[in-house]
């Protein structure tokens, strides 16, 4: 098999499994900040015992993020070591920098959250939650970017066949890293918002703890609902981005094979490659030019542009993209309707939506891997855009049936990996949000 193939197939696997919580931690260390804040403002104990349950779970899914997130390190050296070399210099920085003033930070004080509670003030416990919010979001931030300095290089020269760092800030904020930061964030709000919600659903349902669980839906729903529509006016905003910096990827986005001045939106169709067609297409005249140029008449670059090598694949980005939008979409619908039914004081009744929050779950997953999905396939042929291929950034010297036989294992471990994390975290999902200061965690409220 061909070691590109198989390269790109396991690095796609071990990102895309870690990239499950992320996401989950940045949405549930914002919800305990909250909780601690509200703790701390009013003392009321329904609060910190809320926040107590949250940070259980919470453990849980950073646990599960460190030990899945270190196998991608050693892949950088092991699977794409000519990567390595040519744009280390560069894309070393932000990986370390991560280390260093993110992942310590987080760890240490999450440890205060989990261990602490009796050991510390209020005050400190909430700086602590804080912290850990914090150093959730630096994380991330320094992952997207060293992300889109591969999507948008800058700050860096090339000298001897190496890239090299000139201007940190400049490589830091490249054009994509701020529009992507704040679509990534909220995509973590929003599914982190959203799984809260559906626990919460879950206590409601069985008529376990619900006062606790009726203040925990609130909280979530303020949290998924407000993400949820601001999340469509980022993802605008990084479509934006992506027309101006990355013009062959908007188009593969969209399956337009010609330029066109008022180009359409394509709501659905089937992208033929072969013969630059997209089957049964339903499209929206004129309405891509107006959202990527704030002009209906604007003129987008189709792939006919680019010479075919340089082109990124079509089917999968279109499907990623276009699924992604849809459940966007699907968030604020969910969002909207919690928030109408909380108005009228029936939220904590409603059996239907509270079975469809339930079923939603695995949704808010579902789109963030289809946006990376869409990012990284649709940057391709390149591994840094107009700097270096896929195709040159692989190891020469890794046969592929090391890559295959080291991809089934990395497929057995996280498959174990991620039946004990489940295991785990429902284990202490049903234990419910108990008193924590008698230490029961059983049994209805």
């Amino acid at each position: 098999m061909d070691t590109v193939f198989l390269a790109r197939l396991q690095f796609g696997l071990t990102a895309g499994f870690h990239f499950l919580f992320p996401p989950t931690t940045l949405g549930l260390s914002l919800l305990v900040l909250i909780m601690e804040t509200l703790y701390l403002r009013t003392k009321n104990t329904l609060y910190k015992d809320v926040s107590a349950y949250l940070v259980r779970i919470l453990g849980v899914v950073f646990v599960m993020g460190v030990s899945t997130g270190i196998a991608l390190e050693f892949a950088f050296g092991n699977n794409w070591a000519a990567y390595s070399r040519m744009v280390g210099d560069v894309f070393g920085a932000p990986l370390a920098a991560e280390g260093v003033f993110a992942f310590f930070l987080e760890s240490v004080f999450l440890g205060i959250l989990v261990f602490g509670r009796k050991k510390v003030s209020p005050k400190t416990y909430r700086l602590s939650a804080f912290l850990v919010f914090l150093g959730a979001h630096m994380s991330g931030l320094w992952i997207i970017i060293a992300n889109s300095w591969m999507q948008t290089p800058a700050g860096f020269r090339m000298e001897g066949g190496r890239a090299v760092l000139e201007d940190f800030f400049k490589a830091a904020l490249n054009p994509s890293t701020v529009v992507r930061t704040v679509h990534t964030i909220l995509g973590g709000w929003t599914t982190g918002g959203l799984v809260a919600m559906a626990i919460a659903a879950w206590l409601l349902l069985k008529g376990r703890f619900p006062e606790k669980a009726a203040l925990l839906m609130k909280a979530s729903l303020a949290v998924f609902a407000a993400a949820a529509v601001l999340q469509l006016g980022s993802g605008h905003a990084h479509s934006v981005q992506v027309t101006r910096t990355q013009p062959e990827k908007m188009a593969a986005f969209e399956a337009l094979w010609e330029t066109q001045e008022g180009a359409p939106f394509t709501v659905f169709g089937i992208p033929d490659e072969t013969n630059e067609k997209t089957h049964l297409a339903v499209r929206i005249p004129k309405m891509l030019s107006l959202l990527v140029h704030f002009d209906p008449s604007g003129k987008v670059l189709g792939l006919n542009e680019f010479p075919k090598e340089e082109r990124p694949p079509i089917f999968l980005p279109f499907v990623s993209y276009h699924l992604m939008i849809l459940f966007g979409l699907l968030f604020i619908f969910i969002g909207t309707a919690g928030v109408f039914l909380q108005v009228r004081k029936k939220l904590s009744g409603a059996r239907r939506y509270l079975k469809l929050l339930l079923f939603a779950v695995p949704l808010p997953y579902l789109a963030n891997e289809l946006g990376w999905i869409s990012a990284e396939v649709g940057r391709q042929p390149w591994a840094v855009y107009k700097v270096l291929k896929t195709s040159d950034a692989v190891s020469a010297v890794v046969p592929a049936g090391n890559i295959l036989f080291s991809l089934i294992l990395f497929t057995l471990i996280y498959a174990l990996i991620g039946a004990a994390g489940l295991s785990i975290v429902l284990k202490t999902i049903r234990q419910g949000p108990g008193d924590e200061q008698a230490g029961t965690h059983k049994g209805a409220a």
